[in-house]
């Protein structure tokens, strides 16, 4: 039992990869009814990592979207300030 981690894909938690490497140490007749659950194991951990990475990455956008539209808001206080100012000290 071979399990490959393509460019696609992140590679398998330490753990996993040492049980597939005791898993192939055992009978065939083992080791062919625990193919099927050992792959659905796999995928699920490579989708999970996938959907913390994409997590991970829109948080980090949000962070600096955030810093933007902060400064935004002090630039954008900062002009009213100074237009509240200028009519003050027009009259």
């Amino acid at each position: 039992m071979t399990t490959t981690s393509n460019s696609l894909q992140t590679p398998l938690p330490a753990d996993l990869t040492n049980l597939i490497h005791e898993l192939e140490d055992l009978p065939a007749e083992h080791r062919a009814r625990l193919q099927e659950p050992l792959a659905r194991v796999i995928e699920y951990t490579q989708r999970r990592r996938r959907i913390l990475d994409l997590i991970q990455e829109s948080l980090s956008q949000l962070r600096l979207d955030m810093k933007y539209l902060v400064f935004d808001l002090e630039a954008t206080r900062r002009e009213r300030d100074a237009y509240k100012n200028s009519l003050d000290g027009g009259f």
